[in-house]
């Protein structure tokens, strides 16, 4: 983009690269000096408006089609700006929180192959600041940039975006435009505006608070430095931290130290209940071949941070629970024969320990030196639990105000959600919240309908942490319910999720069925777009008898007959149920249960039992349902 003057300017969103919604009206605007005359130039088109006296205007192209680049001239009576690149396609409106914020380099152990020659202009990102505020909505950006898919680029990108995106970039041959909003940890009321949170209730206080700018900043000034205190403490008294004698030394003797095997959760054992700094250590032996290539240290993830060091040497550290450990190990630090790891592991409010089920190895090329089994331990520094800290961008109205009401001029497709893991909590009532803040969006839109498509919460948390009441089933429930609301998709993906990662990486899958939901949903394809849902529950004796919509060619159980179901009768208490498929139908029943009145499938965290598929290999929608 190339300005001269300082009085005509623009929002962050009309800048060199970006994307304009095709076949509809686009609205450009910015300010101005008072009252002058403003000029665009586009596409064969010329429009001409006038400021207000406040300086704001406005201009509505005509439809646009699709293309590009094109260029855009925009002037006023003295001045110029000039936006390159600019392509005509699809834009979608990613939202929701941290997997769908989750970027493409966070699942390279999927996809480092493929997205490393990644290039492809016709797909870009524009990713919004997290911005909140609680004084009302915002009316601008604060900032942001259009990104084209590069190997470069393609590594910020939303995973889940980029995956949806070169679905229907390869079907349709459109250019994508993607403006990536989510923010990690958001519940869905922090997506709404204050009139639609004081209208549903409960939140007054918690809004008056959040509506203090000097609560805000004060909260935000103590909390912080009460962590920066449990931090300095907690480096003081590390006994590990010793200048004459730090523990990550490989000469150190740790013979005298417990050992733990690894990897485990610390819960069972005398670390359970421990906050503070926890040492442990292996030594292991390297081949002298093996210092001839690049290595990787990976320790899966370690609950809460760690500094891992390697023959002494800091070759990683990470301050949160779960991104994945992989630690390039710099050249010069293994050496043949013998070295040694020691991990600094800092637990500060969760019970410790390392992630089961994920890797835990040096790997050189091909080769892999396992680093599982026994470990020596021995603690460091024991404190008090680490202060909370209130993340405001968590709270009600915050984040729409901030990053979503200032874009509502710019036209899209439609909008793209994934989120729901923080209101798993209290999901009873997310069916109702999610529904507000899809209508809410659409009205700030003011284009109608727009399709609105999400994905379905993954299976999560292993077998022996369930939660009491199953909360990610129920939420699960909840969103399954929200198909109700006109012009809506969902994307199943209880079998793509990893029980084990808060954050699975197949988001090229999950891209994948939500593609399918828009080639059906937006684009109008006879496709099967998702897998059974269920239509209709019917007594047949003491048998209930399931029917299902989106069965395609027919129904299916993968890896024998069909599992995962329960029936209930008048107490509503749940039997596991046999089940078979009889055609089109389910016909499921229980030997403790004689006269069924209810039956839910897949209804657990993580439903590891949950089989039944439409013959195209999409699963069914977990549910719970009474005659």
């Amino acid at each position: 983009m190339q300005t001269e003057g300082n009085n005509l300017s623009l929002s962050p969103l009309f800048s060199d690269g970006m994307v304009l919604q095709r076949e509809t009206s686009v609205k450009i605007w910015g300010k101005a000096a008072p009252n002058q005359q403003i000029r665009i130039n586009f596409c064969d088109q010329n429009s001409v408006t006038t400021a207000d006296p406040e300086g704001n205007w406005l201009i509505k192209l005509e439809p646009l089609v699709p293309g590009g680049p094109f260029k855009m001239r925009i002037r006023s009576d003295h001045q110029e700006i000039v936006i390159n690149d600019i392509l005509i396609g699809d834009l979608w409106l990613l939202g929701g929180q941290s997997n769908m914020e989750l970027p493409i380099n966070r699942t390279l152990d999927l996809y480092g192959q493929e997205v490393q020659e990644a290039n492809n202009p016709f797909i870009r990102q524009f990713t919004v600041p997290m911005v909140y505020d609680f004084q009302g909505p915002r009316t601008e950006l604060s900032g942001g940039e259009w990104k084209a898919v590069t190997p470069e680029n393609v590594l910020a990108f939303s995973a889940l975006g980029y995956f949806y995106a070169q679905e229907l970039f390869e079907k349709y041959q459109v250019p994508i435009g993607l403006i990536q909003t989510a923010v990690g940890g958001t519940p869905v009321e922090a997506w709404l505006s204050e009139e639609v949170i004081r209208k549903i209730g409960g939140y007054e206080e918690l809004l008056t608070r959040c509506q203090d700018a000097n609560f805000v900043e004060k909260t935000i000034v103590t909390e912080n430095q009460e962590m920066d205190r449990w931090y300095r403490q907690l480096n003081q008294e590390d006994e590990g931290n010793h200048p004459d004698c730090p523990w990550s030394a490989p000469a150190y003797d740790d013979s005298a130290w417990s050992t733990l095997d690894i990897p485990r959760s610390w819960a069972g054992s005398e670390l359970e209940g421990l906050h503070g700094a926890v040492w442990f250590r292996k030594k292991f032996e390297v081949p002298a071949a093996m210092l001839e290539a690049d290595a990787l240290l990976r320790l899966g993830a370690i609950i809460d941070a760690d500094d891992t060091y390697l023959n002494g040497v800091l070759v990683g550290k990470t301050d949160y629970k779960y991104p994945p450990r992989k630690y390039p190990v710099p050249p010069g630090v293994l050496q043949a024969g013998t070295n040694t790891i020691a991990i600094r592991v800092i637990s500060n409010r969760d019970i410790g320990g390392f992630v089961q089920d994920k890797p835990y190895a040096l790997t050189v090329g091909a080769t892999e030196i396992d680093l599982t089994g026994p470990w020596k331990y021995k603690v460091g520094a024991v404190l008090s639990t680490l202060p909370q800290l209130t993340f405001f961008q968590y709270m009600p109205t915050g984040v729409y105000n901030g990053m979503i009401a200032p874009l509502k001029n710019y036209t899209i497709k439609g909008f793209l959600w994934y989120q729901g893991e923080s209101n798993t909590h209290h999901p009873g009532n997310y069916h109702f919240l999610f529904k507000e803040m899809i209508a809410l969006w659409r009205r700030s839109w003011q284009l109608g309908d727009l399709p609105f498509l999400f994905v379905q919460l993954p299976n999560f948390l292993a077998s022996g942490e369930q939660t009491a009441s199953s909360n990610w089933a129920r939420l699960r429930e909840e969103q399954r319910r929200t198909l109700d609301v006109t012009n809506t998709a969902m994307a199943v993906t209880i079998d793509v999720g990893e029980d084990n990662d808060l954050h699975p990486q197949n988001k090229k899958e999950i891209g994948r069925r939500l593609a399918l939901g828009a080639q059906r949903l937006v684009y109008g394809e006879d496709v099967v777009a998702q897998g059974p849902f269920l239509q209709k529950v019917e007594t047949r004796g003491e048998r209930l008898a399931l029917s299902f919509t989106s069965i395609g060619s027919g129904l299916m159980a993968k890896g024998g007959s069909p599992a995962g179901f329960e029936v209930c009768g008048a107490d509503r208490k749940f039997y596991p149920a046999t089940a078979e498929v009889v055609g089109d139908s389910i016909m499921v029943a229980s030997p403790l249960v004689e006269a069924p009145v209810g039956v839910r499938y897949a209804w657990a965290d993580s439903p590891a039992a949950a089989n039944l598929y439409n013959q195209e290999g999409l699963p069914a929608s977990p549910f719970e349902a009474y005659i």
